[in-house]
């Protein structure tokens, strides 16, 4: 682990450095995931050694009401990618940083893509045929304020629960229409890497499932979890294809960018799934930067989400016509390898949106919109 980190613990001018001697610890602790978990930030106290906090940020860490409704938890490394001052909007406190804010939402929704009443077995949500997503892990690395999965943060006893895996195996064994089966949580890698072996073999050798995808963010809050030993597991069971979870260019870092190469090089392609968020990534220049930071990273930009329904993020939230006016303005400005889908994630499934670009059309031609907003007919035959 250390080795795949190891430019990092020596460059005196890393974020792992700079972070692990603003708290006291040697570098080379900083890096080992497990020590990062065992340290998650939990209290106002410990996330004053980090970043100075605002009136609002420190009665919301204190605020029982609020710890009921959603957990909080933050690694070292996500701490440090913080603005240390609250003089200035940093996107990433908005994400991990609990607010009184989240007590105060009219219309969130503790499960508003209806996951349970699609879940034949428990943790198995079944809303398209050829699919499913098999939530096996509870624990995160952080719990992002914006989780459509809050409501399980109440639940015990769900991570890499071996009888609930041992049923979720069964049914997607049963269904052989299931072709692409999604290891999501929490986060499926807050696990041993002998628990990760385990299940993917048992996944791998169910004949009709054709994909596996795994969901996690841990290259965003916890690169230092995808080492060269992980990596070579995940790419026993190919095909085998990773989603993350970037929302914006500050969680792009050296050590993120490395955690990825990791996975590139043992062949296992990366797509990223974005939530659009109010203050984080809400304008044209803040997605432009993300999303070419990405590519760059030869992360393959695959979703921008609509904010969920979910309770305690009506302060996150924005109208459809924000997203619809940033995809808009990306079409021509960015390759089309870097736009994202712009989905609304319903309790029916994924719907896209997207401006029209086609008015009218016949067997002979048609009237479209361009990139500059100009009327263009086309012969079609």
């Amino acid at each position: 682990m250390l080795q795949d980190f190891r430019r990092f613990v020596l460059n005196k001018d890393s974020l792992s450095v700079a972070t692990a001697s603003k708290i006291g610890v040697a570098p080379q602790r900083f890096c080992d995931w497990r020590w990062q978990m065992k340290n998650q930030i939990t209290t106002s106290t410990a996330a004053a050694r980090f970043v100075t906090l605002d009136d609002d940020e420190r009665t919301a860490f204190a605020d029982k009401t609020l710890a009921r409704l959603f957990n909080v938890a933050i690694t070292p490394y996500a701490m440090g990618l913080m603005r240390t001052t609250h003089d200035k909007p940093c996107p990433v406190r908005l994400q991990l940083l609990p607010r009184q804010q989240e007590l105060h939402d009219r219309t969130g929704q503790a499960d508003p893509l209806h996951e349970k009443p699609h879940s034949p077995v428990p943790e198995v949500v079944h809303v398209y045929p050829d699919r499913v997503a098999f939530c096996v892990a509870q624990l995160c690395p952080i719990y992002c304020r914006f989780c459509f999965r809050k409501r399980r943060d109440a639940e015990q006893g769900l991570h890499f629960n071996r009888t609930i895996i041992k049923r979720g195996l069964a049914y997607i064994r049963a269904n052989s229409r299931i072709k692409d089966v999604l290891l999501t949580g929490g986060d499926p890698l807050i696990a041993s890497d002998h628990a990760l072996d385990n299940l993917l073999q048992q996944v791998r050798a169910i004949p009709h499932v054709e994909i596996i995808r795994i969901g996690t963010r841990t290259p965003v809050t916890l690169p230092y979890r995808l080492t060269t030993a992980l990596a070579q597991i995940l790419a026993k069971y190919h095909p085998l294809w990773i989603n993350t979870h970037f929302n914006c260019v500050q969680e792009l870092t050296p050590e993120a960018c490395q955690a990825v190469s990791i996975l590139l090089q043992h062949g296992i392609p990366i797509g990223n799934q974005t939530v659009l968020l109010k203050g984080v990534n809400d304008s044209v220049s803040k997605m432009e930067q993300l999303l070419r930071a990405l590519v760059r990273a030869r992360i393959r930009p695959y979703y921008l989400f609509h904010p969920h329904l979910v309770s305690g993020t009506q302060h996150l939230r924005l109208p459809l016509s924000v997203g619809l006016h940033i995809m808009r303005a990306l079409q021509g400005r960015v390759s089309g390898l870097a736009l994202p889908r712009y989905m609304l994630d319903t309790a029916a499934g994924k719907i896209p949106l997207q401006h029209q670009y086609l008015l009218q059309h016949d067997s002979h031609s048609a009237v479209v919109e361009n990139m500059h907003g100009e009327l263009w007919r086309e012969q079609l035959a």
